[in-house]
């Protein structure tokens, strides 16, 4: 499994989001030039979060973007599932009962099981409000006398 360019930049989009959460609704320009991402690229990623009612969106003047929840609701996996589709190692994993003819058989099978549940339960045990205090943690502890 590789996250994609798509999984990773809609995950700082919404960590951006999530950071300027009481700044009320951001453009998608200043979410670009805070990321180093082109906004072309997050157009393109915006309507796959706003079909999942991710994004509450605000056109006109001071138009823009924000989350419809807190970012403690939203989780690293839902994210990465959404942008990516499926977080499985491998395909077989993807289809739900396994289709695959060797099933029955297949010595590996539980090793990939296992693994795509240490992926799921791990990017599911994270929220982006996780993030926002873990990075604040780290730079809360970064001072100068």
């Amino acid at each position: 499994m590789k996250i994609s360019t798509k999984g990773r930049y809609a995950l700082r989009m919404l960590i951006d989001l999530a950071e300027h959460n009481n700044d009320g609704f951001i453009a998608l320009k200043d979410i670009a030039e805070r990321q180093g991402v082109s906004k072309k690229y997050l157009e393109q990623i915006v309507p796959i979060l706003n079909r999942s009612d991710i994004l509450q969106t605000n056109r006109g003047f001071q138009g823009g973007y924000k989350l419809a929840q807190s970012p403690s609701k939203y989780t690293i996996g839902t994210i990465l599932r959404l942008t990516e589709g499926s977080l499985a190692p491998v395909a077989c994993l993807d289809q739900n009962p396994i289709q695959c003819e060797r099933n029955s058989g297949c010595v590996t099978l539980p090793i990939w099981q296992g693994l795509n549940k240490v992926i799921n339960d791990y990017l599911d045990n994270i929220t982006l409000q996780d993030i926002l205090d873990r990075q604040k943690e780290l730079y809360s502890n970064d001072y100068m006398i």
